[in-house]
C-alpha cells in the first residue's frame, strides 16, 4: 500500500478518531502485523500535540498459547501491575486507540469453557475501573490487515495480494481517498441528521420482520437519545469511537423485548466463529439460542452474567451501506456490524439516557431501564428485505426501514 495513503489513514485516526489535543497522553493497543503503520500513527499523534504516546503490542498466537497451557486459575488473575495500569488510566484518562488485526478464528481448538470462565472472572475484576472511566476519555477502534485475516477473506489470492486487497477494502470503508478528514466531517453530519429524525418520532417500540424468520419487537427508553458518528466526553471533547461506522443506535429498555432474530452474518467471539445462529427472547431475556457452529460458545456468552442475556443496543444500518456493497464478509464485528442492522447483548450506553446521561450513576441508569453487563457483543440481523417499523408513545406507526434501507 502506498505510503501516502497509509499516512492519510494514520492522520484520520489521530485527528478524527481519538482527536488528539495538545498535551494529551495517548495509548495505542495493536498487534504485531503492521508495525510500520503504527509508526505513522505515533508520528501523527505527536504532530497533533500529544505529550506522550505509549504503544502496547500483543500477539494472538501468544495469547492462544496462554489459553492452551495456563490453568483457569492463573488466567483469571489480574496482576498487581495490571491493576496499577488501570488505576493510572482512571486518574490520567489517556486517549485510547485500538487497532485490530487478529485472525477471527485465532483461538480455534482451545476449549471454549476455559476462555469463557477466565474471561468472566477477569472482566468482573476490571469492570469497576472501566465504569469509572466511562464517558470521560476518548477512544477509537480501527483496523489493519494481518496475513491470516486477509487470507480468510481472500482465500484465492496469495498472501501478499490478500493483504493488499484487505488494505484497499479497509481504506475504502474508512473513506480514505485523499480527503479523509473532510469526508468524515460530512459523514458525521449526515448520521446526526438521522439521529434527530428518530428522536423527533418519540418512539416507544421498534418492530423487525424479515423473510428469514426474524419477527421481533423491542421497547425503547422514553426520551433516550440516538447516537451515530462522533461522540463527546463529559467535558465536551469530540471523538469517533469506530472507524468505519455507518450505524445510528440507541439503548433499549432492558428486559422488554419479545420474538426471534436470525443472524445474517457470522460472529467472531473470543477468537472463534459462531455461524448460522438464531436467538429467541421471552420476557426481555434470551430464552433459547441455536447455532450450526459453536452453539456452546453462544450459550456461554449469553450466560456471562445476568445482563448478558438482555439487550444493550439496537442499531440501524442500511443494507446498501458501503461495507455491505463491497460484497465482502469481513469476519470482524467492526466492519460487519456496519454492513447491516444489528443488536447487541450486554451493556448499554449511559450517554444515550434522557438529558445528559453521562453523569447518571449506575443505580439511576438501571431505574431508567439501561442494561448492564461485563459484555457488549454486537451481532448482525440486517437483510435485503428487513422491515423496521417504529411505534411512537402516542401509537403512531412509522416505517423506518423498508427492503433493508432507510424509509424516513
Amino acid at each position: 500500500m502506498e505510503k501516502e495513503r497509509l499516512q492519510e489513514y494514520a492522520r484520520l485516526l489521530a485527528r478524527k478518531g481519538i482527536n488528539v489535543l495538545p498535551n494529551e497522553e495517548v495509548w495505542i493497543n495493536c498487534g504485531l502485523d503492521q508495525v510500520e503503520f503504527v509508526r505513522y500513527v505515533v508520528e501523527e499523534c505527536y504532530k497533533a500535540g500529544a505529550k506522550k504516546v505509549r504503544v502496547r503490542f500483543s500477539d494472538s498466537k501468544v495469547s492462544k498459547l496462554h489459553y492452551q497451557y495456563m490453568s483457569i486459575s492463573e488466567l483469571s488473575k489480574v496482576s498487581n501491575y495490571s491493576l496499577a495500569e488501570y488505576k493510572y488510566m482512571v486518574k490520567h484518562l489517556p486517549s485510547m486507540l485500538h487497532i485490530v488485526s487478529d485472525d477471527p478464528d485465532a483461538f480455534k481448538g482451545i476449549r471454549q469453557s476455559k476462555i469463557t470462565k477466565s474471561s468472566m472472572k477477569v472482566s468482573k475484576k476490571v469492570k469497576p475501573f472501566r465504569d469509572q472511566m466511562e464517558n470521560k476519555y476518548k477512544w477509537c477502534i480501527a483496523a489493519v490487515p494481518s496475513k491470516e485475516w486477509a487470507k480468510l477473506i481472500f482465500p484465492k489470492l496469495n498472501e501478499e495480494e490478500a493483504v493488499e486487497a484487505l488494505w484497499e477494502a479497509i481504506l475504502k470503508a474508512s473513506r480514505v481517498d485523499g480527503n479523509a478528514i473532510e469526508n468524515w466531517e460530512k459523514h458525521d453530519h449526515n448520521l446526526s441528521q438521522y439521529c434527530k429524525k428518530l428522536e423527533d418520532l418519540d418512539l416507544q417500540y421498534l418492530e423487525y420482520k424479515a423473510s428469514n424468520g426474524t419477527d421481533f419487537k423491542v421497547e425503547l427508553i422514553k426520551g433516550a437519545h440516538w447516537g451515530g458518528g462522533s461522540e463527546f466526553t463529559v467535558d465536551k471533547r469530540e471523538f469517533n469511537p469506530n472507524i468505519p461506522s455507518e450505524e445510528v443506535f440507541t439503548s433499549p429498555k432492558a428486559g422488554s423485548c419479545e420474538g426471534i432474530v436470525y443472524a445474517s452474518k457470522p460472529l467472531s467471539y473470543q477468537g472463534q466463529l459462531i455461524e448460522d445462529f438464531s436467538i429467541r427472547f421471552v420476557n426481555g431475556r434470551v430464552k433459547e439460542v441455536k447455532a450450526k457452529k459453536n452453539q456452546k460458545l453462544l450459550e456461554q456468552m449469553v450466560n456471562m452474567d445476568f445482563g448478558a442475556s438482555q439487550l444493550g443496543e439496537v442499531a440501524l444500518v442500511p443494507y446498501d451501506s458501503p461495507i455491505n456493497n463491497s460484497g465482502l464478509l469481513f469476519y470482524e464485528t467492526l466492519f460487519d456490524e456496519n454492513a447491516a442492522c444489528h443488536l447487541a447483548l450486554g451493556r448499554g450506553f449511559n450517554e444515550l439516557l434522557p438529558g445528559d446521561g453521562r453523569g447518571i450513576d449506575k443505580e439511576k441508569a438501571k431505574e431508567l431501564g439501561l442494561n448492564d453487563s461485563v459484555i457488549h457483543v454486537d451481532f448482525m440481523i440486517g437483510t435485503k428485505d428487513l422491515e423496521v417499523t417504529g411505534i411512537s408513545f402516542s401509537g403512531k406507526r412509522t416505517v423506518i426501514f423498508k427492503d433493508g434501507n432507510w424509509a424516513l
